[in-house]
């Protein structure tokens, strides 16, 4: 070759280059493919979202929360329920004076006064004993975030399809204010549903003053 020639094959541009070599960094993807499958993944999200959602609707309308009033097996929607707090966990109620037996007090949570309600009181059965599984359950902050029933215990969800309805007698002796339905499930439990809703609205509920 002679010195200063050009040895630059005139079909070098379009010939084939050697593989990669370990190590290389990898080609550069192009912002197009990148935007678009991006773009797909987050439509994808979207989509399970929105049938997650809509399935946890479904839930929500059979499921409940399953509780206990002293002796009392009860069912409370759980769009109804707001915290549910270990007893042990607040301080003391304090008791405000000239007000109810089954009115304990309040309680300051995280800066709310809450007012706790003896629901087994208010409907003239005995004080509920105030024990290691004692719970609290603060209504929803659609209904009364500054209101909280004393539970016995909590005992999970339950799925009222799965158990048989039975004819509410409000004139049954061992009912407790505020169910709005009563249900049988396979092993012959009974189980009252207590209306938050329902309970706002009853007098007896409402007149916390002697």
């Amino acid at each position: 070759m002679t010195a200063g020639q050009d040895n630059t094959h005139p079909d070098a541009a379009g010939a084939r280059q050697p593989p990669a070599a370990a190590g290389d960094a990898p080609p550069v993807r192009s912002l197009t493919d990148a935007g678009r499958k991006e773009g797909g993944l987050q439509a994808f999200q979207a989509s399970l979202l929105a049938r997650m959602e809509a399935a946890s609707s479904e839930e929500l309308q059979a499921r409940r929360l399953a509780v206990t009033i002293g002796t009392a097996h009860c069912l409370i929607r759980l769009a109804d329920a707001g915290e549910i707090l270990p007893l042990s966990s607040l301080p003391a109620p304090v008791r405000v004076p000239l007000t109810q037996p089954w009115y304990l007090g309040l309680v300051n949570l995280r800066g709310n006064l809450v007012g706790i309600v003896d629901l087994a009181v208010l409907s003239g059965y005995e004080a509920q004993a105030r024990e290691r599984d004692s719970r609290v359950l603060v209504f929803s902050p659609a209904l009364a975030p500054n209101c909280g029933l004393l539970l016995s215990s909590v005992l999970g969800l339950r799925h009222i399809s799965e158990m048989t309805q039975i004819s509410n007698n409000y004139d049954d002796e061992n009912e407790l204010i505020g169910v709005i339905g009563r249900y049988k499930d396979k092993a012959g439990t009974e189980w009252r549903e207590i209306g938050l809703a329902a309970l706002l609205k009853e007098a007896a509920f409402l007149h916390i003053g002697r």
